[in-house]
């Protein structure tokens, strides 16, 4: 027989922000037993890349893990990866960044492990042709990919076994191609599969073949303990290799470069694996992905066409999720300051202001698909908390007055309109001239964007639902891989999708008729009367003692009992150096309105805790059962309300000089997770409610004042 050289890698991460006991988890299902299994067998050969938070985290819970990694990577079966150490996907940062980050890894890896990484792991797999030259600065020989980057640059399965060569203007790098029929293989099909394609590959001549995925698929996946260990797939599948090394030969990644000639050269598009880039499709290319690829399956030409079905690629998550665009050009906003700082800051600072970048640079909460954890909130919060930080370590070391407010004007998220921000040692207040509403709002002691939320919307998906609400019995003994799961965390999931029109919270502005009810406004049933929050507000700065202040003004229409009536919404943002800022709203009509309406200021709070004991309403000092965050219901004449997260340590108070009726309704999102279905807590909407009656000798006027305090924990 034709030898075969095996060439296997393992991915192993954690996202900045996970909770410490899906650490434990994962560490106790997966990477110990696997690390364990692998010292049985010697003649086992793998490539091991784990990001540099999750090293972090073991070398502080598990040092003796970092000891026996460190054994076997001198013993010759494990050769260390590198990559960015937060994960980042290395195109969407800067230069300086992807080499910082590595470097970073790098470091950690020779002192703690003793090892010289010469290849490296492209989070999530993708790629775009001017990676080359990042990866020759950072010293990296090769990196890992999908075989269908390859098919995409036109090659056939066949002529795949082996190692390519690509480079960027000069910039010569490795490529090794992912053999995704093993991918979705191991470790769900019997290890007598892999078998079968490995001599398959020899009958033809034999070659390199390579597999690399997750080594969370090794037991943290569904169900995938119990089979990888409990029925002993892992110790099968060693042992399978092991009674054919008479052809079947493992090979690091790094000898296979020292001893196997390369294929060819290729130069391969912008891509990533299949999955995640018919994910990042919007909702209409979305469905009809599905659909084509629905006809070539029943029509026999999948399997030899679907090669050129593509979707789209990570950049497009960026226009799909607002949220994630938001996020990722902050953090490049951020990262340019806290370098552009380097030179006036001292050294330990700023390399404090940049480790809080690279941790908000983790790729996670950046984009959705079956991992992404774009709808996670605790994900997001942690790189906004992170972001923050880099920030007001910055600024905190650039103004000697603590007692400084600064206001700037940029066009942040590339949307074409400029964004208008007041800043001080406290708060971080970022406005969108689009409805006049609030973005982001940062306090700076507990590093929190309260306007972290997540809207709700229609997704590519949310038609399995109806299937995952009829749980089907399925064979005890099988084990599905997670792209093919179809599960829910709850019945009836399929009636909470819901479509939010527009942005929610921010201080928006509404008028609606008095017959409107909560549920009306909680479930997007249209009743408003006028569509401020899609208007273009003007914009004007003002400087007053000790204060700095923006006045939006926008000149609508209000539409009651078929006729049009002229109203203009004045508001006034003031901020001054504390942790409080102002707000004030002026309504008026050139003509009198004929009936009451109900004028509105809605408001979201990015908290996390929906059920928490410890997160809990306050309405007019008093504390209103049910308390918690997750509640819906109404308040009536209220003049002062909080939100309260003692975890967290703070509380946000909204104090009003006119009584309102308040409306607050939990914001849930229904995403797709590794698990399945499931409803996640973005944060709390709070609608304040006021009858009115507009004429042009009465506008309506109310003023908001906005603390945020600190609470024991």
């Amino acid at each position: 027989m034709h030898s075969v050289y095996f060439a296997f890698g393992i991915h192993n991460h954690q996202p900045v922000g996970n909770f410490d006991f899906v650490f434990e988890e994962a560490f106790q299902k997966a990477y110990l037993p696997f690390l364990e299994l692998l010292a049985q067998y010697p003649f086992m050969k793998i490539g091991m890349h784990y990001s540099g938070i999750l090293l972090e985290w073991i070398d502080q819970h598990h040092p003796e893990y970092i000891q026996k990694l460190k054994k076997l990577v001198h013993k010759g079966q494990i050769e260390m990866l590198t990559g960015g150490y937060y994960e980042p996907i290395l195109i969407s940062i800067s230069e300086e960044d992807r080499l910082g980050q590595i470097q970073k890894l790098n470091h950690f890896i020779e002192k703690h492990i003793g090892d010289r990484p010469l290849g490296m792991w492209c989070a999530e797999r993708v790629w775009e042709p001017h990676l080359p030259k990042t990866m020759v600065g950072a010293g990296i020989q090769y990196s890992i990919l999908d075989d269908a980057h390859f098919k995409y640059a036109g090659f056939e399965e066949h002529e795949l076994h082996g190692y390519f060569v690509t480079e960027e203007l000069g910039d010569r790098v490795y490529v090794f191609p992912i053999n995704e029929k093993l991918r979705y293989a191991i470790p769900f099909r019997d290890p007598e599969n892999t078998i079968a394609y490995l001599r398959s590959v020899s009958d033809q001549g034999g070659g390199l073949v390579v597999f690399a995925d997750d080594g969370e698929k090794f037991g943290i996946w569904p169900e995938t303990y119990t089979h990888v260990y409990e029925r002993k797939w892992l110790e099968r599948f060693f042992g399978a290799l092991q009674e054919n090394q008479d052809w079947i030969h493992m090979i690091h990644f790094r000898e296979a470069i020292q001893t196997l000639p390369p294929l060819g050269r290729v130069y391969l598009p912008t891509a990533s694996y299949r999955e995640m880039m018919h994910w990042a499709l919007r909702l209409p290319g979305y469905k009809k992905y599905e659909e084509f690829e629905t006809i070539l399956k029943n029509q026999n030409l999948y399997e030899k066409y679907h090669v050129f079905v593509r979707g789209g690629f990570w950049r497009n998550f960026l226009a799909k999720y607002p949220e994630a665009n938001w996020m990722h050009k902050r953090m490049l906003s951020i990262s340019k300051k806290v370098w552009r700082a380097q030179k006036r800051i001292p050294r330990a600072t700023f390399q404090k202001a940049l480790d809080h970048v690279w941790a908000g640079q983790c790729n996670c909460p950046y984009w959705h698909g079956v991992f992404g954890g774009l709808y996670l909130p605790h994900l997001r919060h942690a790189n906004f908390s992170h972001l923050i930080q880099a920030e007001a370590l910055v600024e905190r070391a650039t103004h000697s007055n603590k007692s400084w407010i600064d206001s700037f004007c940029e066009d942040i998220d590339g949307d074409g309109h400029r964004e208008y921000g007041l800043s001080n040692r406290a708060l971080t207040l970022i406005f969108s001239p689009v409805g006049g509403r609030v973005v982001e709002w940062d306090e700076k002691t507990f590093f929190v964007n309260f306007s972290n939320i997540m809207n709700r919307r229609e997704e590519g998906y949310h038609h399995l639902l109806l299937q995952a609400s009829h749980a089907l019995e399925k064979d005890s003994q099988a084990v599905a891989s997670i792209h093919d799961l179809v599960r829910a965390k709850e019945p009836g999931l399929e009636k909470k999708v819901v479509n939010d029109p527009y942005f929610r919270g921010g201080f928006s502005d509404h008028f609606f008729p008095f017959e409107t009810t909560l549920e009306d406004v909680a479930y997007c049933r249209n009743t408003a009367l006028a569509d401020f929050v899609h208007k273009m507000y003007d914009v004007k700065e003002y400087k007053e003692k000790n204060t700095r202040g923006l006045c939006f003004q926008c000149y609508g229409e209000v539409q009651v009992e078929n006729c049009v009536f002229p109203v203009q919404i004045s508001k006034k943002f003031s901020l001054n150096s504390s942790s409080q800022f102002l707000v004030h709203y002026t309504v008026e009509c050139k003509e009198a309105i004929p009936q009451p309406l109900l004028f509105g200021i809605e408001l979201a709070f990015a908290f996390t805790s929906p059920k928490d004991p410890l997160s809990y309403y306050l309405v007019n000092h008093k504390r209103i059962e049910p308390s918690h965050l997750g509640t819906m219901g109404e308040w009536k004449e209220v003049s002062l309300f909080s939100l309260t997260d003692e975890r967290l340590g703070c509380t946000v108070i909204t104090e009003l000089d006119s009584p309102a009726t308040v409306w607050r309704f939990p914001l849930e999102t229904v995403s797709m997770s590794e698990s399945g279905f499931e409803r996640v807590y973005q944060g709390s909407v709070l609608l304040l409610l006021w009858k009115i009656r507009l004429d042009p000798n009465r506008p309506f006027q109310v003023s908001l004042v906005e603390t945020v305090q600190s609470v024991s924990k």
